[in-house]
């Protein structure tokens, strides 16, 4: 068995308060196919979602980004035909809050992925260069094999994009496919 994290992808980081814009809405089939997908192989599957306080000033996050994905708004909710997947997939998707960029800080990831006996998982979502990359680092130190999949991450920039998915492969020995 495998995992896929879905990371990040809501309404906010889409096109909302935080937006990535086009370049996420451009993911949106393929973010609900892969998910479909790893439902159908019996996969663990992941929905890795931010979690932030209405007006948090300690969380650094604030001093970098304006408030997104507040607790009980509709900018935190999944974004497309993903939301869509999870709500008739609710009973077989673990669904995590996660207050980092990555889904296994402070967070029972690790434990549910090695509960399971999962070494390898699979990343889609939001931003490739933020959470995707913090969260696959994570998974590096802990010795899990990465798979990225580049149809299925975007971010607020080419530049950053980019990098990230040479670094996933170059530092982190990830797969970078389709």
């Amino acid at each position: 068995m495998e995992a896929l994290l879905v990371i990040d992808y809501t309404v906010d980081f889409v096109n909302g308060a935080l937006p990535v814009g086009q370049p996420a809405e451009a993911i949106e089939a393929r973010i609900a196919e892969l998910t479909e997908e790893h439902l159908k192989r019996g996969d663990l599957v992941v929905m890795a979602v931010d979690l932030h306080e209405a007006d948090d000033p300690t969380h650094p996050e604030s001093k970098l980004f304006p408030p997104h994905n507040i607790r009980g708004t509709a900018g935190r909710e999944l974004f497309g035909r993903l939301r869509a997947v999870y709500e008739q997939n609710q009973d077989r998707i673990l669904w995590m809050d996660k207050t980092r960029y990555s889904a296994f800080h402070g967070t029972a990831l690790a434990d549910e992925l090695k509960k399971r006996g999962i070494s390898r998982v699979h990343l889609i979502g939001v931003c490739t260069d933020i959470c995707v990359l913090h969260t696959a680092v994570d998974a590096y130190n802990l010795g899990l094999k990465i798979v990225v999949h580049p149809s299925a991450v975007a971010s607020f920039n080419s530049a950053g994009h980019d990098w990230a998915l040479q670094h996933f492969q170059g530092s982190l020995g990830a797969e970078v496919r389709d």
